[in-house]
Parts: structure tokens; sequence; C-alpha cells
């Protein structure tokens, strides 16, 4: 049986919501048991990302890694991106990621010459893969750069729209008593992003509390 983990970047809008739907399918239509199935709102060029974390710790001998592109399992550079890489490999899995060419097989059935060619092709294969996702990721953030920079030249920028849809569910979980944990599980973001909204709405809330005026509390010491 092959058995396989995703692991799903995804953002909040339905476009990436169904993309990610597809991955899936497309995987158990390929054959694959899916053991366990990893989505977070983080940016690919960081390290420390909680269900990425999670799945390498939950990773069998055998099972395969699947993601939709090679930039929602890595945008880092590429020593760090090798190391994340590494990681995987450590556990006994591998990549199954489209426009990457698994060689695995084909190299460990080889002997000699043809599997020193195809080991090596293999490894050439993933650093390029790995520094084209790190170069769209560095281009990407290059012209966001100059977009904001020319926008403030000219007086009309006004800074990233806070996602209200987003802090209304946040607010709403942590109300309803879930832990911050759970909370941005369910709300698929970070758990310093809950923490960051909830720590802004309990100083409104305490804003919001009715206050005694000078008066009424004069009174009241009057009446003491």
């Amino acid at each position: 049986m092959n058995v396989a983990r995703l692991y799903l970047r995804v953002s909040t809008d339905e476009q990436d919501l169904a993309r990610q739907a597809s991955v899936e399918a497309n995987a158990r239509q390929a054959g694959y048991y899916i053991a366990g199935i990893y989505r977070e709102k983080a940016s690919g060029a960081r390290v420390d990302r909680p269900e990425l974390l999670r799945m390498i710790s939950d990773l069998q001998q055998g099972e395969v890694v699947i993601a939709e592109k090679m930039d929602r399992l890595s945008r880092l550079p590429l020593p760090e991106a090798e190391q994340l890489i590494s990681a995987i490999r450590a556990k006994g899995a591998r990549l199954a990621i489209p426009g990457l060419v698994d060689l695995s097989d084909m190299a460990q059935a080889a002997d000699g010459i043809a599997k020193i060619v195809l080991e090596s092709t293999q490894e050439m294969l993933l650093k390029l893969a790995l520094q084209m996702a790190r170069d769209d990721y560095e281009t990407r953030r290059d012209r966001q750069q100059q977009g904001i920079a020319l926008a403030k030249a000219s007086g009309k920028y006004a800074g990233r729209k806070p996602n209200l849809l987003m802090q209304q569910r946040i607010v709403a979980l942590r109300k309803a008593g879930y832990s911050i944990r759970a909370t941005a599980e369910m709300a698929v973001c970070s758990q310093s992003q809950v923490k960051r909204i909830w720590a802004k709405q309990s100083v409104t809330d305490l804003d919001a509390e009715p206050r005694l005026g000078f008066q009424q509390q004069h009174r009241c010491f009057d009446c003491g």
C-alpha cells in the first residue's frame, strides 16, 4: 500500500481551497492511502511552520510527502531547503511533487555508473526546483517592495488591509472557550496571530466596560 501525507499551505479564499481539494482527490485516484493532511496559512520562507514540523514528526518509513508544488513546501534559501528535505528523507520518506521527476526507484534498481548518474541527476533536479521556488519568492517580494515604495512616493499607500473575517472568526472561537492552538487550527492561521488578535480584543473589551463618571464616584465617596 502506498501511504502518503499531504502538506497544503492554504489561503483563505475559495479558489485556493478548491485547488487544494484537487490535490487530495488526485492523490487518492493515484492509489495513495492518505495518512494525514496538514493545512496551514504560513509563509513558505519560514522553517518553523507548526503543521510542517508536525508532518515531519508523524512520517513513517516508506511514506510519501505530497504537495501541490515545490513552492508550497518550501520557499526557503537553498541551504535551509536542503535541510528540510534531509529531515523528510531521514524519516525514510520521499517526495511526490508535480514537476519534480522522481528517479529514486530507478536509482535503487541500478548499480555502478548508472546508479551514480541517476542519483546525481535526482539531486540536481531537486536543487533546481528548490532554487526556482526561492527565486520566485524573492522576485515577488522585490516587486511588492517596489510597488509599496512607488505608492508611498505618490501618497497612495495605505498599508495592508486587515482581514476582518479572520479576526471575527478568531475572537468568536476564543470567546467560545477554544484554546489558542485549537483556534489557530480551526481558523487556519498561526498561533502568534491568534495571540495578537486576542490581545487586541481583550483591550477593546476592557475599554468598552462601563465606568463610573467623576460625579458618580464623588457621590459614592460621600455616601460612604
